[in-house]
């Protein structure tokens, strides 16, 4: 049994959505579902700083 990084529930009993970070493979979270997923990187401030940039061709 897997409990969710955000919500503590069980995992298997949802959708669950589980998130590797680089190549190595190794599993870096696992989340009920996509809204635990982002309301944990929300919560966390995950995407503070970080930005795509984009350039018309």
């Amino acid at each position: 049994m897997t409990d969710c990084d955000y919500c503590g529930s069980e995992v298997e009993a949802h959708d669950p959505v589980f998130v590797q970070e680089g190549t190595d493979r190794e599993e870096r979270g696992a989340f009920c579902n996509y809204a635990c997923l982002a309301s944990y990187i929300d919560d966390e401030g995950l995407t503070t700083g970080n930005a795509c940039e984009w350039s018309p061709s």
